[in-house]
């Protein structure tokens, strides 16, 4: 594969990663079922999805979880976060296969899910997700 594409699969993960923060952060505290959630999904998932790897030679699919742990770190916004995610998706959406999609919308489910069910903020989210990629 070309650098170039590698460079945005790369992106499409750390944008991922924002994702399934804002969905975390929807309710203004990340629990830690739903970091847990997020581990299981990227490791039963996502690392199937491609053999690329980032510059460490680590599977891309991480950046998720590193982007996901950093914007914790630093208690980043959900609504600004999400706003990032929604305008890489608009700038991006050929990266966004059916498959990508499906898994991006069963992963952000299994997080709002995973601490006592989703609540109203994270449901909300969810459907504004739903309603971006219908588009």
């Amino acid at each position: 594969m070309l650098e170039s594409g590698k460079k945005q699969v790369n992106e499409l993960y750390q944008n991922l990663g924002k994702l399934f923060y804002a969905v975390a952060m929807a309710d203004h505290s990340v629990h830690m079922k739903e970091m847990e959630k997020l581990n299981e999904v990227v490791r039963d998932h996502w690392l199937e999805v491609d053999d690329i790897e980032d510059e460490y030679g680590t599977d891309s699919a991480f950046q998720i979880i590193s982007v996901f742990d950093w914007l914790l770190e630093y208690q980043k916004d959900s609504e600004e976060i999400y706003e990032e995610f929604e305008a890489f998706y608009m700038e991006h959406k050929i990266l966004f296969t059916p498959k990508i999609k499906h898994l991006a919308m069963s992963t952000s489910r299994a997080i709002a899910a995973a601490f006592y069910g989703s609540n109203k903020s994270e449901l909300i989210l969810l459907g504004r997700l739903q309603l971006l990629f219908e588009e």
